[in-house]
């Protein structure tokens, strides 16, 4: 690890949200592990993008809803860079599955990813922040999924999940230099394969105070300020970036 560079693991940063703070912790000087689960070409586009920005960066592919898999990764990003002081779990899963026709594994797979990925990321990394005095996790959430998702009900339960977890390494781990914050987007304009889900977003705009979408690199922004030095002070917290959408819900 080079010695003056903070180092981060964002996960699903191959595009969207996740590649837009890889860029942005790379403009603060931060290396940058970038991660996805199945599509190697755009996680290399935005290394190279990383490297642009005069730090290093490091393509590590892996189903963090896999343990086996979670484990390999962490122990090479440790091995690679010494430690991993920033932790961005970006990665969620949101299938549609009606609760009365959700199975134990339809229930098990999304904890494994949105839950379960997250605080397993969070024990591989946090004694590296401790023994460093610093870190920052930034897990994710999302607007529709806090307040109880129509036919994803193991979407919102594990999403409130991640905020109760979030709350628990912020009070545990802030005496260490270690803050831990969630963040909640959207709508947000992203690269998606879905029109439907595409076209439901759109709809949300005559609706929104701001009248539009969000941007990746707004929702960037805020993680960027969670990540500084500058951040420290905000911990615990469930910081939305949605245009005031969550007002007019």
């Amino acid at each position: 690890m080079t010695a003056s560079r903070r180092t981060a693991l964002v996960t699903g940063s191959g595009r969207n949200i996740g590649r837009a703070i890889a860029l942005d912790l790379a403009r603060d000087g931060v290396n940058v592990i970038v991660n996805g689960s199945t599509s190697r070409e755009p996680c290399e586009e935005t290394a190279a993008m990383v490297r642009d920005l005069g730090v290093e960066a490091e393509v590590m592919m892996c189903d963090v809803g896999d343990k086996a898999a979670l484990d390999a990764l962490a122990a090479a990003a440790i091995e690679r860079f010494g430690r991993v002081d920033i932790l961005i779990n970006n990665v969620a899963i949101r299938p549609v599955t009606p609760f009365l026709e959700c199975t134990e594994d339809d229930w098990q797979r999304v904890f494994d990813v949105n839950l379960n990925a997250p605080r397993r990321f969070a024990e591989r990394f946090l004694p590296g922040m401790i023994e460093a005095g610093w870190g920052r996790i930034v897990n994710f959430s999302g607007m529709n999924a806090m307040k109880g998702h129509l036919n994803r009900p193991h979407v919102s339960t594990s999403k409130h999940g991640v905020l109760g977890l979030t709350r628990t390494l912020a009070v545990e781990f802030g005496p260490n230099g270690v803050t831990a914050n969630l963040v909640s987007p959207g709508p947000i304009k992203s690269e998606r394969d879905d029109p439907d889900f595409e076209a439901h977003i759109a709809k949300t705009i005559s609706s929104n105070p701001t009248r539009r979408q969000g941007t990746p690199e707004e929702v960037s922004a805020a993680v960027r300020l969670l990540c500084s030095d500058a951040g420290a002070y905000i911990n615990g917290q469930l910081i939305q970036v949605n245009g005031g959408a969550a007002l007019t819900a």
